[in-house]
């Protein structure tokens, strides 16, 4: 030991096999930091595919219900659609009717009810066989 100012300078003697010890475990720290970045990168890999798929799948169900939703506005259109054109058809029955005027009694013409004939039902076919004998509905044979 020589003193070096007020400091001592310890020279470390170091064997070879501590030396080798120490290579051993810094490989051992080594590997295994590996295999836990190893095992950390394969569950990102797995959780990064999972989720990929996933995204595919509710991309595949937004775009159905996209479709579905699209069909639905064009029914609700061509229906609209029906609906202007009635409500247009009644209110044009509606405004037609203000064209017409409400009658009064004067405005009305009153005829004679015509008297009825009573026939029979046997005059009724009495007459109905001689006109088919007169239109030659009824034939004689040969």
């Amino acid at each position: 030991m020589k003193p070096y100012g007020n400091q001592l300078n310890f020279k470390k003697k170091v064997s070879y096999e501590s030396k080798k010890n120490s290579e051993k475990i810094s490989t051992l720290n080594i590997k295994f930091i590996n295999q836990i970045f190893d095992t950390i990168n394969i569950s990102l890999l797995l959780l990064i595919f999972t989720l990929f798929f996933l995204s595919f799948d509710s991309q595949r169900k937004w775009s159905n219900t996209y479709k579905n939703l699209s069909e639905t506005r064009a029914i609700n259109n061509n229906l609209i659609d029906y609906i202007s054109k009635i409500e247009e058809f009644y209110i044009s029955e509606l405004e037609s009717l203000k064209i017409y005027r409400k009658t009064k009694p004067e405005d009305l013409i009153y005829l004679d009810k015509p008297a009825e004939k009573k026939e029979s039902l046997f005059q009724k076919n009495l007459s109905s066989f001689i006109e088919g004998f007169s239109d030659s509905k009824y034939q004689r044979g040969y």
